[in-house]
């Protein structure tokens, strides 16, 4: 149904598609929460392959689950190019998607956390026993 119905975003490594039901419509339907599924076919390799893909992206899109509204369906669908993919490169055309599609509003990533940052001419403290 999210296939047919919903819309798509595409990119070099991966297509969402996103279907989002208006919980208002059903009056006794309650309200479910962001759900997801992964197409990754043996065109993008081997099982050892896809199954890493599938483990990334799986990572990736349960950080950003939490943003989403309430009764959003997604499937992303893997593509050939993500089996070389870092977590990065996944990560950012998914956040690209979804902002396409409108559900990811943010220019930083859903799952990008701010690190603090040492300052350059600080040495790393490698534990000195005192």
């Amino acid at each position: 149904m999210v296939l047919r119905r919903g819309s798509r975003a595409g990119r070099r490594r991966l297509v969402v598609h996103a279907l989002t039901t208006d919980p208002s419509a059903a009056a006794d339907a309650v309200p479910s929460a962001a759900r997801a599924g992964f197409v990754v076919s043996k065109a993008v390799g081997n099982s050892v392959v896809r199954h890493r893909v599938s483990r990334r992206l799986r990572h990736l899109v349960s950080a950003r689950l939490g943003t989403l509204p309430a009764g959003t369906s997604l499937v992303v669908r893997a593509l050939p190019p993500s089996s070389t993919a870092s977590s990065a490169e996944l990560g950012s055309d998914l956040d690209a998607a979804l902002r396409r599609l409108g559900l990811l509003s943010s220019r930083r990533p859903a799952g990008d956390v701010p690190r603090p940052t040492r300052p350059a001419d600080a040495a790393p403290d490698h534990g000195s026993a005192v």
